[in-house]
């Protein structure tokens, strides 16, 4: 049974991630302070919070330009989350509130524990052959991170990069060496656990891959 209620992303950008809401005011938007940052254009910088109190989960619209519904209804203000419920956001995110009473389902399951390095997106973990990676990544390593690790071992190009570690500013002010820095920076972390071993690969002129192979 869970412990506390997850969201699960049902259709958008980011369709079939899940993310467990572990803290008492949750931020839905398109920035990347959020909880939960959405690419999409329609959504708002800060877009929703999802706030735990009084004994439940309730879901505030932040004045979105293009609103919050709940089960296809505009929420305006406030409104109370239960298991099961459809959150719309801008109209162009479904997202599914799955309480603390539900069973989780198989989409939450942990990856497979035979790759040395896991990402674990509820908790924006790292494990590297079965060992945590302490303290957490910043956010714009993660997001890179979690790029490479979704295009299991196909090389992503900077424009690739940069939609998923800069959402919304079209590669403006991104020079290759921000980029390259933050590459840089990621492998100093990943080796701070497995120095042996060089997960991210330069492909010459044409970006990064992760080179994720079974633990033997």
């Amino acid at each position: 049974m869970n412990q506390q209620p997850v969201l699960y992303v049902r259709e958008g950008e980011l369709a079939g991630q899940s993310l467990i809401i572990d803290v008492d005011d949750f931020m839905i938007g398109r920035g990347n302070t959020c909880d939960l940052t959405l690419p999409e254009r329609q959504v708002s910088r800060h877009h929703a919070r999802i706030v735990h109190e009084k004994g439940g989960y309730y879901v505030y619209d932040l004045g979105s330009k293009n609103g919050t519904h709940l089960n296809g209804k505009r929420v305006d203000g406030t409104a109370e989350l239960h298991d099961g419920d459809e959150l719309q956001v801008a109209l162009a995110v479904k997202l599914v509130f799955i309480g603390t009473d539900a069973t989780v389902p198989l989409e939450f399951e942990q990856p497979n524990p035979e790759k040395r390095l896991v990402l674990d997106e509820s908790r924006r973990t790292v494990i590297l052959q079965g060992k945590e990676l302490d303290p957490p990544l910043s956010l714009s390593q993660f997001n890179l991170l979690k790029k490479l690790y979704d295009s299991d071992g196909s090389v992503c190009d900077r424009d690739m990069i940069v939609s998923s570690v800069w959402p919304g500013t079209e590669g403006y002010g991104v020079s290759e060496q921000a980029i390259d820095a933050l590459v840089r920076r990621l492998r100093d972390r990943l080796r701070e656990l497995d120095s042996e071993y060089n997960y991210i690969v330069t492909v010459r002129g044409h970006g990064f891959r992760l080179d994720n192979e079974m633990m033997m």
